[in-house]
């Protein structure tokens, strides 16, 4: 699903004009349900943080695919983030791919309703990312699900993953080059002219330009800020965020 998600947006972004009023991605019902949870909190805390809201819930989208990603959905680390020193990270698994739609099936409870002939037995490797489940059960092979079926902790893992992003992994003080600038232009900017100007799309565009796309940076692919951006512009997350630094309800921001 997560590739798929991946191939959409890149034959859209290279058949497609940027184009604020084209906001092809607001159709789709994964899409809203996936921003309806966080984004109102995770505005206010982008707006804390002197970065841009539209610019990290894009970034959300395409790592996780909108939560479609079986690790993300495990883990709750839907910015694919790394582990640092004390994290604990998702072992090595052993899952079964569906081999009708080739998904991964994480759910003990999903798996039992498959026969054997529906199923293929993959090895899966470390993920390298950081598990956002209870403590208990953080970096184990039990549960996988747990997210699944307490949506309210997911939600709670979805924001501790933001915040990380926002205040640690690509904090001001960084070892890496691009993110230390990239904050120094963003708090130049709210310094010169307030937090709204965080809400702007270009400033968004600046700030994906500046993390990735290059050697040593978020992501060194130079199609992945394109791919970024085209969310920012066809999700209306630039004009989805102001309306709800206004005041303005979620339900009734997506709909204009």
């Amino acid at each position: 699903m997560r590739n798929y998600l991946f191939l959409l947006i890149t034959l859209c972004f290279t058949t497609t004009t940027f184009s604020q009023s084209n906001l092809s991605l607001r159709k789709y019902s994964h899409v809203k349900s996936f921003y309806k949870g966080m984004v109102q909190k995770t505005t206010k805390m982008c707006l804390e943080e002197n970065i841009p809201p539209a610019a990290l819930l894009a970034i959300a989208g395409l790592e996780s695919g909108w939560d479609s990603g079986y690790i993300g959905q495990i883990t709750g680390n839907i910015l694919s983030l790394g582990t640092r020193r004390g994290d604990t990270e998702l072992p090595a698994l052993r899952l079964p791919r569906l081999l009708k739609t080739k998904k991964i099936l994480f759910d003990s409870l999903e798996i039992l309703t498959y026969s054997k002939k529906e199923l293929k037995w993959e090895n899966r490797p470390e993920s390298l990312k950081k598990d956002y489940r209870p403590k208990a059960i953080a970096g184990t092979k039990y549960q996988l699900a747990y997210f699944k079926y307490h949506p309210k902790e997911k939600a709670a893992a979805h924001l501790a993953n933001i915040r990380d992003f926002v205040t640690v992994f690509i904090g001001r003080k960084s070892r890496i080059k691009a993110y230390r600038e990239t904050r120094k232009k963003m708090d130049s900017l709210v310094t010169k002219l307030g937090k709204n100007i965080l809400l702007e799309e270009q400033t968004a565009i600046d700030f994906i330009n500046g993390i990735g796309g290059k050697l040593n940076s978020y992501n060194y692919r130079k199609t992945w800020p394109k791919k970024v951006i085209y969310i920012i512009k066809n999700a209306g997350l630039t004009s989805l965020t102001k309306q709800l630094n206004k005041g303005i309800s979620f339900d009734k921001s997506w709909k204009n």
